[in-house]
């Protein structure tokens, strides 16, 4: 295994449980690179129904955290709620209906009752909303610290801040990785969940998803303990925001200027002074009582944006034994319970039950066949990637 961030933990917790014996590298530690810096929103709301069923099942492992992982992820129910405008309400019913044949706890409310729900919310621009009573958010670290302690539990073993040099390919399969002392590893698969650097490895076997390296902020504002507010996507502001404890709102806006492909070695971790007024400015259109707030701290990290912005998950093809998991595009955090489970199935099985990962195939991005919801939403100014 590659990658020691929060998907690339959980697959190993899942490969080490069922038995498998699990090695897992990582050019620095464990939750080094954008896991730590996720916003960890916890929401069930795609409109892609394989990455809604990966979300609705990974909320059972945060509501049962200590049970099926063990340890603390931190997870906050706090409700959920996307917004919408004319434009795409019927797009948000079809979403919801989809998201409810899978058994989402989500409906889909007007204004006036988002309003009764969520009283510091301005709605006079919403048409309709959809929320999710069970959805919150949890903390990245202790999530990504979690797995990886479960999985040593189950005999996996951690080699941190070794970076892979290259793959082995050895007659058409992999059978390991050399690190970048020159040292071997052998292997009877290799799972590449490294993020912005996957590429960077798949290059030399002849394959690559195309991943762009996107530089994403978040920010945290100071809120009245006597403020409370649930975890919103907004579609029309642009933005995203939830609460963090009892005194900050942490706000984002996606993609919000354009920026050049950024280093994910080297790359400015902390907010730019625009973006800081740029978020608050948004933040601010949905929750007015925050228009003011004091800016608290803030940073930023690299996405792995794959050519469509979904996940490849699955086997490399023309390499047998090679598996891939990247390009989760920004949201990667809340699928990763589920993700783990259904990657660690195909690994050992050749097939994932828990949910079906072929829709994520890496033949897509060689055929050029990405993924199209049917009712992707056309967001508000700035907003980013798809949901």
């Amino acid at each position: 295994m590659i990658g020691a961030g929060v998907v690339g933990c959980s697959i190993a917790f899942h490969l080490a449980r069922a038995g498998a014996k699990v090695r897992v590298f990582d050019k620095g530690g464990i939750c080094a690179g954008m896991s730590a810096r996720s916003g960890a929103l916890v929401r069930m709301h795609y409109t892609l129904r394989p990455e809604a069923e990966l979300a609705r099942k990974s909320l059972d492992y945060f509501q049962n955290w200590a049970e099926i992982v063990g340890g603390r992820c931190g997870f906050v129910t706090t409700g959920f709620a996307l917004v919408v405008d004319e434009h795409n309400a019927e797009r948000l019913r079809a979403n919801v209906a989809m998201l409810q044949s899978v058994g989402v706890d989500t409906r889909v409310v007007t204004a006036i009752e988002l309003k009764h729900l969520e009283p510091p919310a301005y709605v006079d621009d919403v048409a309709l909303a959809a929320v999710e009573p069970q959805s919150g958010y949890a903390d990245p670290i202790a999530t990504t610290e979690a797995l990886a302690d479960a999985a040593r539990r189950h005999g996996a073993e951690f080699v941190l801040d070794t970076a892979i040099a290259r793959i082995v390919n050895r007659s058409g399969r992999a059978v390991g990785a050399i690190d970048s002392s020159g040292h071997t590893h052998e292997a009877d698969a290799v799972c590449v969940v490294a993020g912005p650097w996957t590429d960077m490895l798949l290059a030399p076997v002849g394959v690559k998803i195309g991943i762009r390296a996107e530089r994403a902020q978040i920010a945290f504002f100071k809120r009245p303990p006597q403020l409370r507010h649930s975890v919103f996507i907004d579609t029309i502001a642009g933005s995203y925001l939830r609460p963090q404890g009892n005194d900050l709102t942490l706000a984002g806006l996606g993609g919000w200027k354009p920026e050049p492909d950024a280093d994910p070695d080297r790359f400015r971790e902390t907010n730019d002074d625009d973006f800081v007024a740029a978020v608050r400015k948004r933040l601010a259109k949905r929750i007015p009582a925050l228009a003011d707030a004091v800016y608290a701290r803030g940073h930023a990290g690299i996405y792995d944006v794959s050519p469509d912005s979904r996940a490849v998950m699955g086997a490399v093809p023309g390499l047998d034994g090679l598996f891939v998991a990247a390009g989760f595009s920004g949201t990667g955090f809340k699928t990763a319970p589920a993700v783990g489970a259904s990657m660690a199935e195909l690994i050992l099985d050749g097939r994932s039950t828990t949910v079906d990962l072929a829709p994520f195939s890496f033949e897509r991005i060689l055929s050029g066949r990405l993924i199209e919801s049917p009712n992707e939403y056309v967001m508000g100014t700035g907003f980013g990637h798809k949901l």
